[in-house]
């Protein structure tokens, strides 16, 4: 199943929702403590693969599990910023499609 970015921001909101009592409220005050959190994450991605090198993480099931878990905690906190932002989905295409082209045009 391919998840759009407004699917993943869609339950990100129910997870907030769900948990609004216990989490930070989804706001522009609160991103800077989201993109920590996400670089956190995105620091136990890099510590399965620099332990492990990359063919092994990606290769070896138990490893690949907790990889492509701890890349689903980057996409949450992904999501979270984008929501304390408010940044949408198509501000994102077009900033993703400007770059893409910019970049294909570099060397």
């Amino acid at each position: 199943m391919d998840f759009t970015i407004n699917e993943m921001q869609e339950m990100q909101k129910t997870l907030q929702e769900k948990y609004k009592d216990k989490w930070e409220p989804i706001g522009p005050e609160c991103g800077k403590s989201k993109l920590l959190w996400m670089v956190g994450e995105i620091g136990e991605v890099v510590d399965i693969v620099k332990k492990n090198g990359g063919t092994k993480a990606s290769s070896d099931p138990e490893l690949r599990k907790a990889l492509v878990e701890e890349m689903a905690d980057v996409l949450m906190y992904y999501n979270d910023v984008m929501l304390c932002y408010g940044i949408t989905s198509e501000e994102l295409k077009k900033s993703y499609t400007d770059k893409f082209e910019k970049n294909m045009k570099r060397w």
